[in-house]
């Protein structure tokens, strides 16, 4: 007979088959009283026996409590008073198992069995205390308790499977306390040999998944799985995965196979069993063993019983032992103390690995930040000329162009007022996306004179054919020696830098070719429109420091990288210091210092050069490396300001576009690596603090152990010994002695 408190799965007595039954109404378990004649007289005489009450009642009869004439014993009478239909070979598999497994103190006892007699019966011990389920009704079980039923529990099982008996039915409600609340293990009807093959069904949720199935092969760890639910339940108050709504779910099936189906999809599709370990005080080793008993696969549950026994003795050995492995842990920090000098060497090499991490981590950082910063100036360039190039390739344009750039100025108004008026939209433009503005745009006809600029030139129509951005040769000719083939560009051109007319920062141009909207081919004039290096990158800090990027105060600069006379001359061209008031107070030849080379070291240099080629497409002659950072950077600008540049930066460098410029992000080493100098001095300040408080503990330690073994109490426990015992107290003093109020 297989029970549980809201479902039972039975064998059926007529032909083996399996039903599922609910538990019974108050009004069916009243006709079983009737039936089985609990309500009067006993249903038969037991010789030596005197029957005193019914106990209980159950599917196949009813039970006794009577006592042993000869001793005056109490014990448990099972009468099988219901035996229509009973298969007599399921009912004895209980008493069988019993008589093999009467010698283990935590089995219930059998005493003695009436096969022959009407009604038959057994006799077997009497536990006053009732089942583990009825205490378990009150509430969960203290962490120790559960602890020492499941290890009563788990040697009974030992001795069972060394028998050869599995029981394939753990639960509460087969598990009985004894006077002293021990627990002994019954119910032993759906148990099976070790190598029987027929099946045995347990009760749902303390039932291994794969037990749930009617082809499934008995196996000791279907009570491995059972005694993990049932540690869980003791702890949790009921067993794992039994909610409401698996029971809901399990209650609408209407038939065992289903019922069984279902069970083992909640069992395999549900999250893991936790609550045991929201229990308070729970230890990991005892969350442990649940687990692992209440794996479902059973390849990864223990083995068996004697496993799990093996570990709750381990666990219990060394939840004994931790006094004295705390009191061991004394020798061990005396030895630690002894190694200080080790401890700091240690700390330094950790604080070293962190600042290498440190700066490591800086410089990808500054890196990427150095990607952005070119990807954004070649992305402004990039935008500015492709709004060239629309309008160049514009039809209208170029007619205008072609009839009125070479007029006198009063008849080339309405090209001028058109280009006026296409110069104050994109300026708009660009304030509405807080963008930089053009420092101006300006027209050149196929000859090279400026025909118009925005805003206005004092020196109308002046000729700028030697000009880079004109030729596009590389280079600006000497204005009264342009060479007799100077032509016009007829690609778009991103210029050299060149000194701004009205400052002294750089500017750069960008120019297109307009075609004649006739011949196509011949060029007619130069767009352009020239835009100021420094206003990128200011830009580009501002709004990054708007979104406080990190924290970390980068400077920002763009380098000309170009390769002149087979040389890098890596001449700063803008930079966060850079303005008009502070390159207005250098002389032209101071300037010129503001280069990388003669500053910084070969290695540093060789690796931007070889930055610059890594850049052009098809160089498979360039070894792969990191030259796009440095951590020895020197900036040019602290010869000029070395309270704000002097020292060593942490530096990070990017090509930008199609151009020969690098981008250039840098931040302060110094500042970088601060927060290692701090956790140094921190983790001084507690290594100093912490062998004062080992001292302090060690010293006390020895100080209450030598004063226990000594059998002197410490003065604050006499007091309150003594506090105790003016209040009529009485109490256990350190050394185990007892202390009475007199």
């Amino acid at each position: 007979m297989v029970l549980s408190s809201s479902q039972q799965i039975t064998e059926n007595e007529s032909g083996g088959d399996l039903t599922s039954t609910l538990s019974q109404d108050a009004d069916a378990i009243q006709r079983s009283i009737d039936m089985s004649g609990l309500a009067g007289e006993a249903p038969s005489v037991v010789p030596g026996y005197r029957i005193l009450k019914p106990i209980g009642q159950g599917k196949y009869g009813s039970v006794w409590l009577a006592r042993e004439q000869n001793t005056g014993k109490q014990v448990a009478i099972k009468f099988y008073t219901h035996r229509r239909g009973v298969d007599w070979s399921l009912l004895g598999r209980e008493v069988e198992k019993l008589a093999v497994l009467y010698t283990s103190r935590n089995i219930v006892g059998l005493l003695a069995v009436g096969w022959d007699h009407d009604p038959p019966y057994y006799v077997m011990e009497y536990l006053e205390n009732g089942s583990l389920a009825t205490r378990l009704d009150s509430g969960p079980l203290a962490i120790s308790d559960a602890v020492r039923i499941a290890t009563r529990v788990c040697q009974a099982l030992v001795h069972a499977h060394g028998s050869g008996i599995l029981h394939c039915d753990l639960k509460p409600a087969n598990i009985l306390l004894d006077q002293d609340f021990e627990p002994r293990l019954c119910d032993f009807g759906q148990s099976r040999l070790a190598d029987e093959q027929s099946h045995s069904l347990g009760t749902l949720f303390f039932m291994a998944p794969e037990q749930a199935d009617l082809k499934a092969v008995p196996d000791a760890r279907w009570d491995v799985y059972a005694l993990g639910a049932l540690i869980y339940n003791m702890l949790t108050g009921s067993p794992p995965f039994r909610n409401e709504e698996n029971e809901k779910r399990l209650s609408q099936t209407s038939s065992l196979e289903d019922r069984l189906s279902i069970y083992r999809k909640l069992v395999y599709s549900s999250p893991k069993p936790a609550r045991h370990r929201r229990v308070s005080r729970v230890d990991q080793q005892l969350i442990e063993i649940i687990d692992r008993c209440l794996a479902t696969d059973p390849a990864k549950r223990f083995p068996n019983a004697q496993a799990v026994l093996d570990k709750l003795t381990s666990r219990e050995r060394f939840r004994a032992r931790r006094p004295l492995i705390l009191l061991g842990l004394v020798l061990p920090l005396l030895l630690l103390l002894c190694i200080v000098p080790l401890a700091f060497e240690t700390m330094n090499d950790a604080v070293n690995t962190t600042q290498e991490n440190l700066t490591r981590r800086a410089l990808e950082s500054d890196v990427l930040s150095a990607n952005l910063l070119a990807d954004s100036i070649n992305r402004e360039l990039e935008d500015r000329r492709h709004e060239l190039e629309t309008l160049a390739a514009d039809s209208l344009f170029r007619e205008s162009v072609a009839e009125l750039a070479t007029k006198i100025t009063a008849d080339r108004e309405p090209l001028t007022l058109r280009l006026d008026r296409l110069k104050r939209e994109n300026d708009e433009r660009l304030k509405e996306l807080s963008r930089v503005l053009d420092s101006s745009w300006f027209l050149l006809d196929s000859a090279g004179i400026q025909r118009w600029r925005s805003p206005k030139s004092p020196r109308a129509d002046e000729n700028l054919a030697w000009r880079d951005f004109f030729h596009g040769g590389g280079n600006d000719y000497p204005p009264n020696d342009i060479p007799v083939d100077n032509h016009a560009i007829r690609s778009c051109r991103i210029s050299i830098p060149f000194k701004s007319p009205n400052g002294e920062l750089y500017d750069v141009a960008l120019s297109v070719p307009i075609f004649d909207p006739q011949e196509g081919e011949d060029v007619i004039g130069v767009l352009g429109r020239t835009l100021t290096l420094g206003s990128l990158i200011k830009d580009y800090q501002r709004n990054w420091q708007s979104r406080d990027a990190d924290g970390v105060n980068r400077k920002l600069a763009i380098i000309d990288g170009r390769d002149l006379d087979g040389e890098y001359h890596w001449q700063l061209l803008a930079h966060s210091w850079m303005d008009d008031s502070k390159l207005g107070s250098i002389s032209e030849a101071d300037f010129k210092k503001l280069r990388l080379e003669g500053i910084l070291n070969k290695e540093v240099i060789q690796d931007l050069a070889l930055l610059m080629r890594q850049s052009r497409k098809g160089d498979d002659e360039v070894p792969v490396g990191e030259y796009d950072r440095t951590r020895y950077y020197i900036d040019p600008v602290q010869q000029f300001d070395p309270e704000s540049y002097g020292g060593e930066w942490l530096a990070a460098f990017s090509p930008v576009g199609s151009t020969k410029w690098v981008a250039v992000v840098q931040e302060r080493k110094d500042a970088a690596l601060k927060p290692v100098e701090d956790l140094q001095s921190r983790l001084l300040s507690s290594a100093k603090g912490g062998i004062l408080v080992v001292f302090g503990l060690v010293a006390g330690s020895w100080w209450l152990i030598m004063a226990l073994l000594n059998e002197r109490a410490p003065r604050w426990l006499k007091f309150w010994q003594v506090r105790t015992k003016d209040q009529g107290l009485g109490t256990m003093s350190m050394t185990g002695k007892s202390v009475e109020s007199d």
